[in-house]
């Protein structure tokens, strides 16, 4: 179905029949005619896997204010070429593009855009991948911005601020592990996968700074060769394990109360990690609209409503190419900030900075600030291209 409110409902008609989708309608009980697929009761508890497809995409350029602390607007009328936005949904709707959940842009500040499709479902929280170490870091912006951290905390050596530690039984170099350096996936670990098998088989001396202390007596020596860029191998959860020391209470009600109820985050699940620690790199679900809260705080240099939610200094910083990734298969143009990616798109003689929080699959929370446009999808596609579209159509639709 696409929904509309009355004034855009014939100019996106027209645009309906080429994309196999059902034709607009005003029909609902919200204020502006806009009805997004929900999940049942059942559904919110079942699996996400075993969610049923919708039977039709669902397109929205004038979403429904829901009360939710996100205000709306209209596409073309506050900004976006309308046309160009409403095809390409269209085309990810019959599967064009890969198999995604849903597609929301906000523009200056206003949602002027939301789709669903496949499992998306405007009420159910979508499981994220690596987007989840994106919130990690910004955890980390919020225990500095309320002063349990500084910034020139972020180069002094990780251990420092772990004092149940036994430091006569770490390995060698273990001071050169830093905050930047594991926030930029530099942390230097040398674990033996058949090793960290054997260790996750008897969890107990794994819990809290315990995964700390074992993963510094079994690495190999931290040098400079071993800090060099190697994605995950246990970095964001050295992170939380900082963040759980330093802040009143743990990790787990810091990212309640400091975080997601400042944000008016509910409806979500927080898996816990075999530390007993919240994860930190992956098994989070959140909603798109609350995803999209995230994006507002990076877009705001880290205020939300007026408040100052993320260290200004920090998020700079997090969001920033601070280096370059080594993985062959990713553009050589990408950058790694504080778990966070970015990159400079070039349209024609223009070129923007983008930022975005990455989830495997298809989780994403982009930011081009000179735009002060704001964009989430969540998915489930193992070839995850959708980028190429940004880049292509979106960012364009805004200039």
């Amino acid at each position: 179905m696409i929904n509309a409110t009355i004034r855009n409902l014939f100019a996106v008609a027209l645009l309906s029949g080429f994309g196999g989708l059902a034709a607009a309608h005003a029909e609902s009980s919200t204020d502006n005619g806009t009805r997004a697929p929900e999940a049942t009761a059942a559904e919110a508890d079942m699996s996400f896997w075993d969610i049923s497809m919708l039977e039709r995409g669902f397109i929205d350029t004038a979403p429904a204010d829901r009360n939710d602390a996100i205000p709306v607007g209209t596409l073309g009328v506050d900004g976006g070429d309308a046309d160009r936005i409403v095809k390409l949904a269209q085309e990810i709707a019959d599967d064009k593009h890969g198999r995604y959940d849903s597609l929301l842009i906000a523009h200056k500040g206003k949602l002027v855009f939301e789709s669903y499709n496949r499992r998306g479902r405007i009420n159910l929280a979508h499981p994220q991948a690596s987007a989840v170490k994106g919130y990690t870091s910004l955890l980390l912006g919020r225990a500095i911005q309320l002063g349990y951290l500084t910034m020139a905390d972020l180069d002094k050596p990780l251990v420092h601020f772990l004092k149940e530690l036994d430091p006569s039984k770490f390995a060698a170099g273990t001071e050169n592990i830093t905050l930047h350096k594991a926030l930029t996936m530099h942390g230097g670990l040398s674990v033996d996968d058949e090793k960290w098998k054997e260790l996750e088989k008897d969890p107990a001396p794994l819990q809290g700074q315990g995964l700390v202390q074992t993963l510094l007596e079994q690495t190999g020596p931290i040098t400079p060769e071993s800090q060099v860029y190697r994605y995950g191998n246990f970095n964001p959860m050295l992170v939380m394990t900082v963040i759980d020391a330093v802040v009143p209470g743990g990790a787990e009600d810091f990212i309640k109360t400091e975080v997601l109820d400042r944000l008016g985050i509910s409806n979500y699940s927080w898996d816990t990690h075999i530390s007993g620690l919240p994860q930190a790199g992956w098994m989070v679900s959140q909603t798109s609209r609350d995803m999209l809260k995230w994006g507002s705080v990076v877009l705001n240099e880290g205020q939300w409503n007026g408040e100052q939610l993320i260290s200004a200094a920090y998020l700079d910083k997090a969001t920033s190419g601070l280096v370059k990734p080594t993985l062959d298969w990713m553009p050589d143009t990408y950058r790694y900030g504080y778990f966070w990616y970015q990159t400079a798109v070039a349209i024609g003689d223009k070129s923007y900075d983008v930022a975005w929080a990455w989830g495997g699959g298809g989780q994403y929370i982009i930011v081009v600030d000179e735009l002060d446009l704001n964009i989430v999808i969540t998915g489930h596609d193992r070839d995850d291209k959708i980028m190429t579209q940004v880049a292509k159509t979106i960012i364009p639709a805004f200039m």
